[in-house]
């Protein structure tokens, strides 16, 4: 089995069983629009725009009528030249962990071969690309329990501050942070805006 591919930009993709396919053939940062939630949940927009001011976003639906409505939405909320869309074919089938076919009896991204997978993100990999980015910024979970964004009782008030500060919504998971300061910041200006330097976090670590 082939390694996974080191994609540095973000992908989009509609759930979170979609996700975990893509997790065992790809290493990225990977957003889920939650379904149709993207179109009700001002958070997880002004995540999604906030990110294509800063890096390209690889897009990825279903191929049925629901997934083009979403790949839709999202194509008319974020800049054009910011967007990389890729599409899965058509293929019927369904997947095993359903009962039943959908509406349109067609394998959405969860159902998609791992070969086929690889072959549409490889022209997007780019392993020296994604290890210089870790190697420049190394920001992880352990900083943020540091830095008393997660783990405390007064956490949520933190990464809410922080979060507004860097033009996002209140009300991000750690999870759902952490990846946005990763794209958004450099590990300085994450350090700067936490009110601490990174030798000092250095030495801590």
């Amino acid at each position: 089995m082939e390694e996974r591919l080191q994609i540095l930009y973000p992908v989009i993709v509609e759930g979170r069983y979609d996700k975990l396919r893509l997790e065992s053939v790809i290493d990225a940062d990977i957003l889920t629009t939650d379904g149709f939630g993207v179109f009700n949940t001002a958070e997880k927009r002004a995540t999604l725009c906030a990110l294509a001011k800063k890096t390209p976003l690889i897009l990825l639906t279903d191929s049925d009528g629901a997934g083009k409505l979403i790949r839709s939405y999202l194509t008319s909320i974020l800049p054009a030249d910011r967007l990389i869309q890729l599409y899965v074919p058509r293929i019927k089938g369904k997947e095993k962990r359903k009962k039943d076919f959908s509406a349109e009896g067609m394998l959405g991204v969860e159902g998609m071969e791992r070969g086929l997978l690889y072959e549409l993100f490889a022209p997007y990999a780019d392993s020296e690309a994604v290890e210089r980015r870790r190697r420049e910024n190394p920001l992880s979970k352990t900083d943020l329990y540091v830095d008393g964004l997660t783990g405390g009782t007064d956490s949520r008030r933190r990464r809410d501050a922080l979060a507004v500060s860097l033009g996002l919504p209140e009300g991000m998971t750690p999870n759902a942070l952490l990846s946005a300061l990763r794209i958004l910041c450099s590990y300085e200006e994450y350090c700067a805006a936490v009110g601490r330097g990174r030798e000092e976090k250095e030495n801590e670590g």
